[in-house]
């Protein structure tokens, strides 16, 4: 006889509840306390992970913000596949503080051996210049017939966020990855990073353009054939935008690209006071300004309060300390608005690409200028849902930064469009100078025991570089001058000579020629003096109020020529 076995069923949602029921109550409230602390770790991490597995983890598509009759979006942007892709973020750093933490603390870069060369600023200051050839990275030997070929090869020029420099590994990704495609690339370390010891009394902040712009100049003299690009990163990427507007026509850059800009630093500021998150990081990038400003404690401490450098609580109170005093601006506020490139993103006239993250737990979203960007043709906005701060981590080793992908196609695409040579180049005698030769040859520096580095060596031989390309510069200026002084004369000649007629005597043209100015200069000259009595009047009516009236008959008969009813 057969018996029916059937396994029993159980309701399992029961019986977890009876099966807690047996536990103490203390454990059962320590399972409560655990789950509550994981609700809220998950939403203070700002954790997407649950959100990701409902999409399979596919990524979020990138929002591109453009004018619509924008050349650059249909020359170049239109083929960049990786903007008009999706990013998905590494499944383990799912966060922004999580994706920006590991940037910081865990991530590994590549290996990358710089060249370095000194620039000198005319103020005295020092600017640390690490190069990356493109012929070092493949293993080519770099011979000088080598650079020379090499002259025309398009330059990366990197621009630094706040208190980090070339070792940063974020600079590390980017410069590796232009170089193995045949760029070279050079970071312009901030002044004192880099471990560069401060030489003048000028510091650098978030809306010092200056030094960028002189290091421009300088690399595009050295090779006015090789196309100039720059990228900006946090602070540096507020730098590069505001140097962009401010030199609008005359920028010497072919292409550049902003990633993770803090757009307008007074909102920021605002940000970086509303969740505890947010004080965290304010908190560390105080920590790294206070870091700073010890290395350079010599100069500081005469320059700025230092007591309340030291003090320091907040990146606002550095700045008030520090930043606001070295720079000149009255209050702090002052400072954040005027150094704010999002008051010169309409002046852009060079194409632009600008990345930003909407979790960047530094810069917030909402200082995001969507409308701005989408006004300026020059300029293509991409935002992405996640990224963090300048993270973007992606692939499940979390080996490659999305936004160091999407600036290579970037610049790879332009690079081969004929918006290349929209900027117009003036032509005249150019002065070549092999970088190898500036790089190998001088000028050197001096590594002291604190790890400080000071330059030594051939320091006139930069400047007098410097100043023959500065020389060729102005004989060009002059030559446009004197054409352009020519073509009006001719001008002014063809003008002239269509009125002489030359059936009468040369003296009675010349005075016919003459007359009208005669007129229009003893008018001038009658309006001067009648200027001259009426700001007399307005004083004396201004000193002594009962003088006024008696002067009035007389200056209605010395204005009746000019002005048919005068009345006080």
């Amino acid at each position: 006889m057969e018996e029916d076995y059937r396994a029993p069923s159980y309701d399992y949602d029961k019986f977890f509840v009876k099966s807690l029921s047996f536990l103490p109550i203390s454990h059962n409230y320590l399972l409560l306390l655990l789950l509550a602390f994981l609700v809220f770790l998950y939403n203070f991490l700002e954790v997407h992970f649950l959100a990701d597995l409902l999409t399979a983890f596919r990524g979020n598509p990138v929002l591109l913000t453009y004018n619509p009759s924008s050349q650059l979006y249909h020359s170049v942007v239109s083929k960049c596949r990786i903007l008009h892709g999706r990013f998905f973020p590494t499944p383990w750093l799912s966060s922004p503080h999580l994706q920006t933490a590991f940037l910081s603390l865990v991530a590994e870069s590549p290996h990358v051996t710089y060249k370095r060369h000194m620039f000198y600023a005319s103020d005295g200051g020092t600017i640390a210049l690490d190069w990356l050839m493109s012929s070092d990275v493949k293993g080519a030997s770099c011979t000088n017939d080598a650079t020379r070929e090499n002259d025309k090869a398009p330059i990366l020029i990197v621009i630094p966020g706040l208190t980090s420099d070339s070792g940063s590994a974020y600079v590390k990704h980017l410069v590796d990855k232009m170089a193995k495609h045949g760029w070279n690339v050079v970071v312009s370390n901030h002044r004192g990073l880099g471990g560069v010891s401060i030489t003048s009394d000028c510091f650098y902040s978030a809306g010092w353009t200056e030094d960028v712009r002189k290091v421009i100049d300088h690399i595009h003299c050295q090779y006015p054939e090789a196309p100039l690009y720059a990228v900006g990163t946090s602070i540096g990427a507020n730098i590069l935008v505001k140097y962009l507007g401010e030199d609008g026509v005359n920028c010497l850059l072919v292409g550049a690209a902003a990633v993770c800009s803090p757009w307008d630093l007074l909102m920021c500021d605002r940000f970086f006071n509303r969740r505890l998150v947010q004080k965290l990081y304010d908190k560390v990038i105080t920590v790294g300004l206070q870091g700073y400003a010890q290395l350079h404690e010599s100069i500081l401490s005469r320059l700025t309060d230092w007591d309340g450098v030291k003090k320091s609580r907040s990146v606002r109170d550095f700045d008030n300390y520090a930043t606001r005093i070295l720079g000149k601006f009255e209050t702090v506020d002052a400072y954040y608005r005027r150094s704010s490139c999002v008051n010169f993103v309409g002046n852009v006239s060079v194409p632009l690409l600008c990345i930003s993250a909407m979790d960047d737990p530094v810069c917030t979203r909402e200082a995001i200028p969507w409308d701005e960007c989408r006004a300026n043709e020059n300029i293509i906005l991409a935002v992405t849902q996640h990224g963090g701060h300048l993270a973007y981590y992606e692939g499940m080793s979390a080996d490659s930064m999305w936004w160091v992908r999407a600036v290579d196609e970037f610049f790879d695409v332009l690079q081969s469009s004929p918006l290349r040579n929209r900027r117009k180049k003036v032509e005249g005698p150019s002065l070549s100078i092999p970088l190898d030769s500036s790089i190998d040859q001088g000028p050197y520096v001096n590594v002291s025991e604190d790890g400080m580095v000071t330059a030594v060596g051939n320091i006139q031989e930069d400047f007098i570089a410097e100043d023959e390309c500065n020389e060729d510069v102005d004989h060009i200026k002059k030559d446009e001058d004197a054409i352009l002084h020519e073509e009006r004369s001719d001008l002014l000649t063809e003008k002239t000579q269509s009125k002489v007629d030359l059936n009468q005597p040369l003296d009675q043209n010349l005075n016919d020629l003459a007359a009208p100015v005669r007129t229009q200069m003893d008018q001038l000259l009658r309006l001067s003096r009648n200027s001259i009595w009426l700001l007399a009047y307005i004083a004396i009516v201004t000193t002594w109020p009962l003088v006024g009236p008696a002067l009035l008959p007389f200056l209605k008969r010395k204005f009746k020529s000019i002005i048919p009813s005068f009345s006080v």
